[in-house]
């Protein structure tokens, strides 16, 4: 199976990091996540859009930006309001690569 494919047998990672994509694709994951865990979180709740934003003292149009994945310029601030609007919590941990 090995027909000169030099990625044979790689990993995805690898592949991103020789490409250069893979912090890219490492911080788009981790928004998709996030986004992800919050909407399953008010649908847990039954919590509308413009409910969660109004927990949230914010627009519309910011939980808009909170819940798309491919935006990726949310600040911790408002993570952690999302995240109290739904009764969780936002953990940050530093640690060596």
């Amino acid at each position: 199976m090995a027909d000169g494919n030099p990625h044979v047998g790689s990993t995805l990672e690898s592949l991103l990091r020789e490409d250069g994509t893979y912090e890219d694709a490492k911080d788009h994951a981790i928004k998709s996540v996030l986004a992800y865990k919050l909407e399953q979180a008010m649908k847990a709740q039954n919590l509308s859009k413009a409910k969660m934003a109004e927990r949230m003292e914010t627009s519309r149009s910011q939980l808009d930006r909170l819940l798309d994945p491919e935006n990726e310029g949310v600040t911790l601030h408002t993570l952690k309001r999302a995240a109290a609007a739904v009764g969780m919590r936002v953990e940050v941990e530093l640690r060596q690569p």
